[in-house]
């Protein structure tokens, strides 16, 4: 059986959502542990033109419920971005994974052709569904999800690949 559009988008943010939710837990406890202000990990970034830890969360969330929502024909959900402490950033992952979770393969399968059309600011981009998954959506998620990681294991946190992959 081929692999479906619903099991290369939904299955895939939920699980990797749940690994980053350990993270960050993780992180959390580090913090305290540690006697760690949590807004040094939050606001903490790889270099000086990147985004923090918080935004990269945020982008990742977007990506994944934006991704959904398309596929799904329905509204992308608007988050605000505020999240400024962890607790924050776990209610963010939570309301992200329950509203993809609303998205049913039913509406997301046969999306292979769909048309997507993406415009944020100057930028402008036309996909057919699939390519928009596997080779804008999966890759921007994938880049963010492991920025974060990085992040946290670059700031300290006893995080490695099992963490990361979810063991």
């Amino acid at each position: 059986m081929p692999l479906s559009m619903y099991q290369a988008s939904v299955p895939v943010f939920t699980r990797m959502f749940a690994n980053l939710s350990a993270i960050l837990t993780k992180a959390e406890a580090h913090a305290k542990a540690k006697k760690i202000e949590p807004a040094v990990f939050i606001n903490a970034r790889l270099a000086p033109d990147m985004y923090p830890l918080s935004r990269q969360i945020q982008i990742a969330s977007d990506s994944a419920k934006g991704c959904a929502a398309r596929l799904a024909g329905v509204e992308v959900p608007s988050f605000p971005d505020t999240e400024t402490t962890f607790a924050e950033l776990q209610a963010r992952i939570k309301k992200t994974v329950d509203f993809i979770k609303t998205c049913q393969p039913k509406q997301i399968d046969g999306t292979e052709e769909k048309p997507i059309h993406l415009k944020m600011g100057d930028w402008e981009a036309k996909f057919k569904g699939q390519d928009y998954l596997l080779n804008f959506v999966l890759p921007n998620f994938y880049f963010h999800i492991t920025t974060a990681y990085a992040i946290l294991r670059h700031n300290g946190v006893e995080i490695g690949k099992g963490d990361f992959m979810g063991k």
